[in-house]
């Protein structure tokens, strides 16, 4: 019963159109591998409501952004969300596969979510700010 409770208790996330249909095709290809992530992620990604890529707001978090957020665990923590390939920590690049990137997707400043560790502890997080990549070729 208290599954469902914090279940409904999720915030609105957004997600734009190109991101959504990469992310679903990313987590349909984990299935078998890693069923227990692509799972974690296709349940963000049916939460989500799609948007047209340009009318995503600035400060949701989408692949590529760098999201500065607040842990329960101390002191704010700059991070930029990628995919897997791109993932290295010691740069602040964590994959969407991660646990706290499945959380982060689609959030906009302010917002804050729970989430599962990889070893079942239950944590909490608030969006501080989030600034998007500069176009290509800027």
């Amino acid at each position: 019963m208290q599954e469902k409770i914090k279940a409904k208790r999720k915030p609105v996330i957004k997600i734009g159109a190109t991101d959504h249909a990469k992310l679903v095709s990313f987590a349909e290809a984990m299935e078998s591998r890693n069923p227990e992530v692509a799972e974690e992620l296709m349940l963000e990604l049916e939460r989500a409501k799609v948007v047209a890529d340009g009318s995503l707001p600035a400060d949701v978090v989408q692949m590529g952004s760098t999201v500065t957020y607040k842990p329960d665990t101390g002191e704010t923590r700059t991070v930029t969300l990628v995919f897997p390939g791109d993932a290295d920590i010691a740069q602040g690049k964590i994959s969407i596969l991660t646990p706290i990137g499945t959380a982060l997707i689609g959030l906009g400043t302010g917002q804050a979510i729970a989430w599962t560790a990889r070893d079942g502890r239950t944590h909490q997080l608030e969006i501080v700010e989030v600034r998007q990549p500069a176009p290509a070729g800027a």
